[in-house]
C-alpha cells in the first residue's frame, strides 16, 4: 500500500510510461500525415507520388525501437490508411506489418551495421512489398495506378528515410537499442 503512494513514480512506471507516450506519438504522427494528405490543396491530379512517410517512420521505429510500434498498432494505423486513400482494405496493411515484422526480427542484427546498410535492407523491404501488392492487384484484376507513381512514391520513401531516421532520433529520441537496454516488462531488446 505506501508503495502505491510513493511519488516519483518507480522507474519500471516511468519506463512504461514513456512507452506508452512514444506509442501515443506515433499514432499522431500517423494522423497528422493523414490529414495533410487528405487536405484538398490540388484540383488537378498529381503528376507525381510523394513519399508514404507513415511506412518510412514504421520501417524505422520497427528497426531501432521495436518496442515503440507493436503489431496491433501497425495493423490499425495501416489499416486506417488503406481505409481512408481508398486502397483494398488490408492488403497493404498486411504487406507493411509483414514487412515491419521482419525488420523487427533482423533489428539485433542491424544494431551494428552502418546507415548506409539500414537503408539498403528498408528499400529493399519496401521493394517487395510494392511488387507484391501490384502482382496482387494485377491478380485479382483490379487496377493497381499507373506503374510511374508507383516508381515514384517508392523512389521518394527511400529518399525519404533518412530524413524520419534524423526526425525520430532528435524530436523522440528513438535510437537504436543497446545491449543492456530493456523494455517495459524487463525483458532485453
Amino acid at each position: 500500500m505506501n508503495q502505491l503512494l510513493t511519488w516519483p513514480p518507480a522507474m519500471a512506471d516511468r519506463s512504461a510510461t514513456h512507452l506508452w507516450l512514444i506509442r501515443l506519438a506515433y499514432v499522431g504522427i500517423a494522423f497528422v500525415v493523414l490529414f495533410a494528405h487528405l487536405l484538398p490543396l490540388e484540383t488537378t491530379p498529381r503528376l507525381f507520388a510523394g513519399p508514404d512517410i507513415v511506412v518510412a517512420l514504421t520501417f524505422a521505429w520497427a528497426l531501432r525501437r521495436p518496442d515503440y510500434v507493436p503489431m496491433v498498432l501497425v495493423a490499425a494505423v495501416m489499416l486506417l490508411t488503406d481505409l481512408l486513400f481508398q486502397r483494398p482494405p488490408g492488403l497493404w496493411a498486411a504487406l507493411v506489418l509483414m514487412a515491419t515484422e521482419w525488420l523487427k526480427s533482423r533489428g539485433g542484427r542491424m544494431r551494428d551495421s552502418t546507415f548506409a546498410e539500414e537503408w539498403l535492407v528498408v528499400a529493399t523491404a519496401l521493394l517487395v512489398i510494392t511488387v507484391i501488392y501490384r502482382l496482387v492487384l494485377g491478380v485479382l484484376i483490379v487496377s493497381p495506378g499507373a506503374l510511374l507513381l508507383s516508381v515514384i512514391q517508392f523512389a521518394m520513401t527511400v529518399i525519404a528515410y533518412p530524413l524520419v531516421v534524423a526526425v525520430s532520433y532528435l524530436i523522440f529520441g528513438v535510437r537504436h537499442a543497446t545491449p543492456g537496454d530493456y523494455d517495459a516488462m524487463g525483458r532485453s531488446l
